[in-house]
């Protein structure tokens, strides 16, 4: 089969690799017909992270059913699944309290929890930017699709990480309607932090980011965007709030925040989000932050060995005197993915506003130049491994 492989740093190759088999009785082998390019993923493209030269890329997949294990009830043949980010067994003390991010049993790593398609520390499964895809229980981790799968799939697709991951972090920050909410990131997480806040009710949404192509997508959910390198957001937001700052705040940034300059600070969107919500206010902590950064030494020789170990100087004082609440990690996305799949389905919810790019997979490598890279007009690329699109 073809598939998007790391080669090195900056360097995906589309190549032939093995086709995937059933290796459990609970197995489902799927045909990826749509999977997206994350921002997560440019933190291995970079070579920022432990990932393996010749691993798959790809955890956001969507496909069609076209083989099943001995063991698989649910699943049918020909059936359209929306695969969650994370790998997950369903029995597991963590995944029986609904943490399927921390599921215990498919990490292999007995001091880690959490596994992950084509990710990095997060098992060794390989990804979905690929014809085919090996899925582990796969009656507990494919959300099945209806009728419309498959000419909706740019809405479903967008299931398997960056919707419920934005919503996630709304409810980290305990968003409600009639809330101020301020977000750090307009990227797909971050425009998905957004609208999910929109669609909770939220009075008001700030957007904060330096790339006026994603505030514009952020100006289309009826989000308020703040150009960082034309307004200070905390002035912005205390003018409008009387001066006690927003009722909760996301980072959907993580750990290469960097200003207009391009000078990376781990520390920077974290500080704006304690300076800029109010006393005893909920910040959802999205953005990947990692505990070693491999390739952080060579990126910004500046930040030395501090950051790049994962320490990050935050403003602890100040968090601590203003009593706020800081939640963080992956999402759990099957405790959002059925609800938000039916929020598609009705109408209530179209994710795929923010996609600008539907290309096949051969074109992997210049999608993710070009994304990387932040080029005007890259806000969301999904690969079609069928061709289609």
């Amino acid at each position: 089969m073809k598939a998007a492989v790391f080669e090195g740093p900056r360097n995906v190759a589309v190549e032939e690799k093995p086709d995937p088999r059933i290796e459990h009785p609970c197995d489902a082998i799927v045909k990826i017909t749509t999977t997206n390019i994350c921002g997560s993923d440019l933190h291995m493209y970079e070579g920022r992270t432990s990932f393996e030269k010749g691993r798959i890329f790809g955890h956001e997949n969507l496909g069609q059913v076209i083989e099943v294990g001995s063991a698989v009830r649910k699943l049918k043949v020909g059936m359209y699944v929306v695969l969650p980010f994370n790998i997950a067994c369903g029995f597991c003390k963590q995944c029986e309290r609904g943490l399927t991010n921390y599921c215990l049993t498919m990490q292999p790593e007995p001091s880690v929890a959490g596994a992950a398609y084509g990710f990095a520390d997060m098992g060794p499964y390989q990804g979905g930017q690929a014809e085919f895809l090996r899925v582990p229980y796969a009656d507990f981790n494919a959300l099945r699709l209806g009728e419309d799968a498959e000419e909706r799939q740019a809405d479903y697709v967008m299931l398997a990480d960056i919707f419920p991951t934005g919503y996630h972090a709304t409810e980290m920050a305990g968003v409600k309607p009639g809330d101020q909410t301020v977000i750090y990131g307009a990227g797909p997480v971050g425009l998905m932090a957004a609208y999910s806040a929109v669609i909770k009710g939220a009075g008001r949404v700030w957007v904060c980011d330096f790339h006026t192509d994603r505030l514009r997508k952020a100006e289309e959910i009826g989000a308020m965007p703040i150009d960082m390198r034309e307004q200070d957001p905390g002035e912005v937001i205390k003018e409008a709030t009387l001066g006690l700052g927003a009722d909760n705040g996301c980072e959907c940034v993580g750990y290469q925040a960097h200003d207009p300059s391009g000078h990376e600070d781990a520390s920077r969107t974290m500080n704006s989000l304690i300076e800029n919500v109010r006393f005893t206010g909920c910040i959802g902590v999205v953005g990947v932050f990692v505990p070693e950064d491999p390739g952080g030494r060579e990126a910004q020789p500046q930040i030395g060995d501090f950051e790049a170990k994962g320490k990050v100087p935050i403003d602890w004082g100040k968090l601590w005197f203003k009593g706020q609440k800081i939640g963080t990690g992956q999402a759990p996305v099957k405790r959002y993915n059925r609800r938000l799949r039916d929020l598609i389905a009705g109408g209530k919810a179209k994710p795929s506003w923010v996609v600008s790019h539907e290309l096949p997979l051969d074109q992997a490598p210049d999608a993710y130049d070009h994304f990387d890279r932040r080029d005007e007009g890259w806000t969301k690329v999904i690969l079609h491994p069928d061709g289609s699109g």
